[in-house]
């Protein structure tokens, strides 16, 4: 699932219910992704069965369980991954007061209920009405007690675990109006949808590192201005970096996964080299890819185009083994023109490039060599 625990430094424990022939793979996803303080149970045969399991194992009376029962425990679905903490905390407020709350969003499509016939027999008023989403947030002794008293026919054919709490311990639940990314992904199609919110969340970040110097730090400032006209809707952050690099670790650690790195002569990689380091420190891109664009500034009138691009096919080697990591890398050489008009068309064409790259983070350009 996209949610991390260190995220939400408030919550202690996950529990994430897994079928038996998945559980391996599960195993090893939480090993690849490093997270921590994540226990597997496995599921049962329905919805209902399988939160109960997750239940008993947060109950803390089972002895194989090292867990402790919490006060209050929430209860999502992997299907709706782009929730935010924001949703986490109005139900838990609510349910610490409530016993029981749930987050709800206006129903999108008109519900109606067919004959035996099959034909119309009635429609419901759709402003009336809410859909029933998920996070859900319960005091732990509500929930866990509504479990073990329902029916083996809810448990079997249930779906509503706001409607348990209600049946059977009375809890009325409190209804909070949920975001619009509480959507699910059911559908082949929705993973498309699904990778282009991903994509678009972690671009909303980009990190320039300056290390411009005499005449060419005028056109990386240059390129900073044209980069924010362009991407209007995006954070651009420029940063120096410090001796110790500590100023971009620590723009590392506020999850920013674009980085355009500025170098000083057309073979100087220096500073891509020290950036590409840091990253894979950092292990920020285990999750999701890093996009690194290597930008060198070069004058196309002092000799030939080619020979000066011959002298940066190092980046294509970097680009490969950074991969592994992955992480994205790939350059671009702007044209540092005596000519203003030339220049800031250069620039423009280089914001645009850039824009393009790191919205995109298609694996197909790295270790490409750009002209602007």
């Amino acid at each position: 699932m996209e949610f991390r625990e260190s995220r939400v430094c408030w919550i202690k424990d996950i529990v994430v219910v897994v079928t038996g022939e998945n559980m391996e793979t599960m195993k090893s996803i939480i090993q690849k992704y490093q997270h921590k303080g994540i226990s597997l149970v496995e599921a049962g045969a329905t919805r209902h069965r399988s939160i109960f399991n997750g239940l008993k194992a947060l109950a803390g009376d089972q002895a194989y369980c090292r867990l402790s029962r919490p006060e209050v425990v929430i209860i999502h679905d992997a299907v709706r991954p782009f929730f935010e903490e924001d949703d986490l905390l109005k139900v838990v407020r609510a349910a610490r007061e409530h016993g029981a709350a749930g987050a709800t969003r206006p129903l999108v499509s008109t519900v109606i209920s067919p004959s035996t016939e099959g034909c119309l027999d009635h429609s419901l008023e759709r402003a009336r009405y809410r859909a029933s989403e998920m996070p859900q947030a319960f005091l732990f002794d509500v929930i866990y007690e509504a479990y073990q008293q329902c029916s083996g026919y809810d448990l079997e054919f249930g779906t509503e675990c706001l409607q348990l709490a209600l049946k059977y311990c009375h809890a009325n639940a409190k209804l909070v109006e949920g975001s619009p990314d509480l959507w699910k992904v059911t559908y082949k199609r929705d993973l498309y949808a699904a990778e282009s919110i991903i994509k678009e969340r972690i671009s909303q970040k980009i990190c320039i590192v300056m290390d411009m110097k005499e005449e060419k730090e005028h056109a990386g400032y240059l390129l900073e201005t044209v980069l924010k006209n362009e991407l209007n809707h995006v954070k651009v952050t420029s940063v120096v970096p410090c001796h110790d690099g500590s100023n971009i670790q620590h723009i590392i650690l506020e999850q920013c996964y674009s980085f355009v790195c500025m170098n000083v002569m057309t073979t100087d990689f220096q500073n891509t080299q020290k950036l590409l380091g840091m990253l894979e420190e950092s292990n920020l891109s285990v999750l999701y890819p890093v996009v690194v664009v290597s930008v060198h500034f070069l004058d196309f009138e002092l000799g030939p185009l080619s020979q000066k691009m011959e002298s940066l096919m190092w980046i294509r080697k970097f680009a490969v083994e950074v991969k592994k990591r992955n992480i994205l890398l790939c350059g671009l050489i702007i044209n540092y023109s005596q000519d203003e008009q030339k220049l800031q068309e250069s620039l423009r064409q280089g914001a645009v490039i850039i824009a393009a790259l790191i919205k995109e983070r298609n694996s197909a350009l790295l270790g490409q060599l750009l002209v602007a």
